[in-house]
């Protein structure tokens, strides 16, 4: 039974954040117990000037032309397409993967399908460990790291598992075309989204099949492989979790949005309220860390950091003259990149952005237990699906493709996370 009532509250939050509303309280907390806003922080101005050069020289660079990299044409530009993937194996060792162009041989109806080349590089000098070649046969994300010096590659309903010598194993395989997959700051968990038509997708955990839409989103333990929750929806979705739940809003008067936590083992707790003018995006930086992105009245946008007992940590507002910013975080949550596309003017209606109008590619560096900026950058050739920028496991070093190049930047240790072990979160 409370396997079925948390597969309805996974079904409500999935068909709110496809449908563009988002999900409702479940089964405990309410707008009158809510918790009282927090002190009111000022929020400082993040830099929205595209630099001329970072705000610190590079320790290192890696040169990406003797690898077989080139940059894409301006053609691909607006596309959002995942043409890169920069990720660190550990400390000292990047994994670099690209789309290389030429003919490859089809199967009937793969017009998507494309070869992706894959470099292991030491730290510092860029020597050569492994290489690989795949294909793949979209032009979404198609790779995300997991601890360990490990990763997983997605392609058609197939998920697989690699390491530093790039040999591949099956992992998951899924009915259908697997779309998109998300992961806790742990790692415990995979949500997953895959187009499974209603027909063929058989049987659920208790007996039942989910009616409707022919997108199936999961939530599985990364481990087993063990179905925990299970839903239909009409699009793909991102649902941020950790490893007690997964978030939801709720509006409440005008501009205020509650906040809640929906734990995987029944109930939900309300950690707090934000004012947006937009549906509040949110993703968690940590395990009890959370960045909320939402939209002022001028235009422009603001970071909002708290923890999952409900405390504001920073806040940061961002420029009007920004578009499709795209958040990195290092795997122990301590330090996270934010880059987005410098543009010459506010998009509206009215002000639509042509290519032209794009000046390049701002990469900002926060620690995450204060806001502060560490690092401002360029990358470029311009990615606007991103996978250009990457933390190591530490947050001690970060990579950046540009100009040509491959350069890592060496940062100061990063300032401690907020301490929640004297500020459990209420249930």
């Amino acid at each position: 039974m409370r396997a079925r009532l948390l597969r309805t509250g996974l079904s409500l939050a999935v068909a709110g954040m496809a449908l563009g509303a988002l999900p409702p309280a479940l089964a405990q907390g309410s707008l009158l117990d809510a918790p009282k806003p927090s002190r009111e922080i000022r929020a400082p101005a993040l830099p929205d000037r595209l630099p001329d050069k970072p705000s610190q020289p590079p320790a290192f660079k890696i040169s990406v032309e003797p690898l077989g990299f080139s940059a894409p044409g301006p053609l691909y530009l607006g596309q959002r397409n995942s043409l890169v993937s920069l990720d660190f194996l550990d400390e000292d060792r990047l994994l670099f993967t690209f789309r290389v162009p030429g003919l490859i041989r089809r199967e009937a109806g793969e017009e998507d399908a494309r070869q992706i080349r894959a470099v292991v590089l030491a730290l510092p000098s860029g020597a050569v460990q492994a290489e690989a070649l795949w294909t793949v046969h979209d032009r979404q994300r198609y790779l995300w790291m997991l601890t360990g010096g490990r990763f997983l590659l997605r392609d058609r309903d197939n998920l697989e598992m690699g390491d530093a010598t790039l040999e591949l194993k099956p992992f998951l395989r899924f009915p259908g075309p697997l779309l998109w997959l998300d992961m806790d700051p742990a790692q415990k968990f995979l949500v997953t989204n895959s187009r499974e038509p209603a027909a063929s997708a058989g049987k659920e955990p208790d007996g039942e099949k989910p009616a409707g839409s022919d997108l199936s989103v999961r939530v599985l333990r990364r481990d087993s492989g063990q179905v925990m929750l299970v839903s239909r929806a009409p699009s793909p979705v991102h649902l941020p979790i950790n490893s007690d739940g997964y978030l939801g809003s709720l509006r409440s008067n005008g501009d205020t949005w509650m906040l809640d936590l929906n734990y995987f083992s029944g109930g939900s707790n309300i950690l707090g309220q934000i004012d947006s003018t937009c549906s509040p995006l949110f993703d968690f930086l940590s395990e009890h860390e959370v960045l909320v992105s939402t939209c002022t009245d001028s235009g422009a946008g603001k970071l909002v950091a708290m923890t999952t007992d409900g405390r504001r940590l920073w806040e940061a507002q961002t420029s009007d003259e920004s578009m499709w910013p795209l958040v990195v975080r290092s795997p122990d949550g301590s330090r996270l990149a934010r880059e987005a596309l410098a543009i010459t003017h506010p998009v509206s209606a009215r002000s639509p952005v042509s290519q032209d109008d794009i000046k390049g590619q701002l990469v900002e560096v926060l620690d995450a237990a204060d806001g502060k900026v560490t690092l401002e950058a360029s990358a470029s050739p311009v990615l606007d699906a991103g996978g250009n920028v990457a933390i190591s496991p530490s947050g001690r070093r970060v990579a950046v493709l540009n100009g040509g190049a491959i350069q890592v930047f060496e940062l100061p240790p990063p300032p401690p996370l907020a301490d929640l072990a004297a500020h459990p979160p209420a249930r």
